[in-house]
Order: C-alpha cells, then structure tokens, then sequence
C-alpha cells in the first residue's frame, strides 16, 4: 500500500493509525458508501469540506458522513462572518487533492481546520488519507493534535 503525504505527516510525527483500503466508484464518491466499503458506521467515517470564510480565507470543516454542513456555525467557530463551500472545481488547486480524497492532513497549505465536536465521541474515526481508495484510521485526539483542530457544533 503505497504511502501518502498525509501517512508521512502522521509517520513523521509518531502518531499510530491503520490504512483501510476499498474499491472506488468514481460515480459515488460519497462518504455513506466509503462506510460501507471500510465497515465502518456512518459517525466514525469523516468528510473533509472545502470552505471559504469572507469570500476568502480558506478553511476545512471535518464532519461525519451522514451529516451536514452548518455552514452559520462553521463560520462561527472559524472566526468569520460568513462561509461558504468551495465550488468543486478549485478544491484541486487549492487543497492539491481530488474529490473523494481530500483530507486536511498534508494539504497544499496548512488552511486552518473545524471538526464536529461529535469527533471526541469515538476511540476511531476514519478520514481520507488524500486518495480515493484508501482511509486512514486514527484517534480522534491524534487528528485533533496534527490538524490543530477546533472543534465545536458545525454539523446537523
């Protein structure tokens, strides 16, 4: 199983995780069907959203599958007046990962990063390790820890 950049940081830093690999549907990329794939229930598989704060700044917002985007609430806890996602298109330039495997882990840049505060529920999460096809599972204090997180109620 070929290494990442995002195993790298976490290598890098000592942190313990596991890769899960799955098949890839480039039709359904959607984070319930990877669940399925890594046999995972939906509140331990994670989605990394493109956001932009202000028209500018850019941001992820890390939340379950199965769930939403508050897009008031993540701005809230960001530090902006308004947010919105980044339209499909500029995700690759701006985070150099694809749909389906973006992760805030070994992104572009170190873009300031807002998980759901339901992430501390779990012993394991599972997020993108920055290609389709291959999940990282970690513990949620050890993502927190490497993304610098903050976490509050960004999802419904």
């Amino acid at each position: 199983m070929p290494k990442t950049n995002a195993c790298r940081v976490l290598d890098q830093l000592g942190m313990t995780y596991e890769l899960r690999e799955y098949d890839v549907d480039p039709d359904d990329l959607s984070a319930e069907t990877v669940a399925q794939k890594v046999g995972m229930p939906l509140e331990q598989v994670w989605k990394t959203l493109c956001c932009r704060g202000d028209g500018k700044d850019i941001g992820f917002a890390v939340i379950a599958a199965g769930t939403e985007l508050d897009l008031k609430a993540y701005a809230r806890l960001a530090g902006h007046k308004s947010a919105e996602l980044v339209p499909l298109k500029e995700v690759q330039p701006i985070t150099g990962y694809i749909r389906g495997g973006v992760t805030a882990l070994a992104a572009k840049k170190p873009y300031p990063v807002c998980c759901d505060e339901t992430i501390e529920l779990f012993d394991v999460i599972s997020v993108s390790a920055g290609v389709r096809g291959t999940q990282i599972l970690i513990a949620p204090a050890d993502y927190l820890r490497t993304t610098g997180a903050k976490v509050g109620p960004i999802a419904r």
